[in-house]
């Protein structure tokens, strides 16, 4: 069993920055599950935002179009938890962001595909 517990949302102002945590427990070792964040927005369907492969598979990073070169992924594995910064945010970045974990997980992009998920934590970004 695995639990998330998301941390770091809030208001921010658009071009602002906030970083978000998700630190989880786990049975067995954090780095072999690859870790994903994703968002939904009122009224907008869930969407990929950005993950980090498990160690086996590199720790590859991956993002979404819409975040690429604003937002980073990153994961400490002495802490058990996994980051994502978000800097230059925009009005279109509010949402509630969750994060999942899947061990050994190569299917990225679909929440579906992740064992976990954490509650969310919500991100509102005033223009």
């Amino acid at each position: 069993q695995v639990q998330l517990v998301e941390s770091g949302g809030g208001l921010v102002q658009a071009g602002g920055s906030l970083r978000l945590s998700c630190a989880a427990s786990v049975r067995t070792t954090f780095s072999m599950y690859t870790m994903g964040w994703f968002r939904q927005a009122p009224g907008k369907e869930r969407e990929f935002v950005a993950a980090v492969t498990w160690g086996g598979s590199g720790n590859r990073v991956y993002y979404s179009d819409s975040v690429k070169g604003r937002f980073t992924i990153s994961r400490d594995n002495t802490k058990n938890t996994v980051y994502l910064q978000m800097n230059s945010v925009k009005a279109e970045d509010t949402a509630v962001y969750n994060c999942a974990a899947e061990q050994r997980g190569n299917a990225i992009f679909d929440i579906g595909n992740y064992n976990y998920r954490g509650q969310g934590t919500q991100v509102t970004v005033s223009s």
